[in-house]
């Protein structure tokens, strides 16, 4: 049974982490305090954190993830802007079989060019993943690709034979921005051999980094062959 301190704790819980929330304090991707740290700081159990979070997840407020915390969500109306599409989808939607490859997979110091595809001033630890996504048994993306470990460690020790790393990241680590810029290039030898394509065709790259409250994620190199991708946007006129 409840008792009314309790009652009036769990409340003043409860406004205090949705306050902070709502202001913007905690911004989207922000880690929540865990449960034990906050059971601390209210003097309180465990239990009464537990029920105060479960509470602003069934809100929509957080997201919780087993083994990584308690996260605030992103809001709808950005996913809705800025959309990070799963290349397993895109396939699928074409009525084509899924596969995916990884190609090469190494744990590394950064060098100057990671730092500047993650625009991170200083020295980071990442893993360097190269994977090729099939459709049927074409290939139809290579994915070149860096993540901050000292941002996501629990990277290092995931292989992504299973999962690739991008559905990967997105399970695990609540983006907070994320910034895209396509061109069109034509293909160099390396990655027209991973395409199955002639050296020189026309392909469509689009480069993503995503950040979080922790710093710089990932940065993607994603090269589609010019003919296996479309890009469709859909907007209004601004008011």
């Amino acid at each position: 049974m409840t008792t009314a301190k309790e009652a009036t704790l769990h409340q003043r819980i409860l406004s205090d982490i949705e306050s902070r929330i709502v202001s913007g304090d905690w911004p989207p991707g922000h880690r929540i305090p865990f449960e034990l740290a906050l059971a601390e700081q209210y003097d309180c159990s465990r239990m009464t954190v537990n029920k105060v979070l479960t509470q602003l997840a069934r809100a929509g407020l957080i997201e919780r993830r087993k083994r990584s915390g308690s996260f605030v969500t992103q809001p709808q109306a950005q996913s809705a802007v800025l959309e990070i599409h799963d290349i397993k989808s895109e396939i699928l939607s074409l009525n084509l079989p899924y596969s995916h490859k990884i190609m090469k997979r190494a744990k590394r110091k950064g060098r100057p060019d990671d730092a500047r595809r993650l625009q991170f001033a200083g020295t980071v630890s990442v893993l360097d993943i190269t994977c090729i996504h099939y459709a049927g048994r074409r290939p139809f993306c290579l994915e070149d690709r860096v993540i901050n470990l000292d941002a996501v460690p629990e990277a290092a020790q995931v292989d992504f034979d299973e999962l690739p790393p991008g559905p990967w990241l997105i399970n695990q680590v609540p983006w907070s921005t994320a910034e895209h810029q396509i061109r069109a290039i034509a293909a160099e030898s390396e990655a027209a051999a991973s395409l199955d394509i002639a050296k020189g065709t026309a392909c469509l790259v689009i480069e993503r980094r995503t950040w979080s409250n922790l710093g710089p994620i990932t940065h993607v190199r994603l090269t589609y062959p010019g003919d296996r991708h479309t890009l469709v946007a859909r907007f209004t006129p601004s008011s």
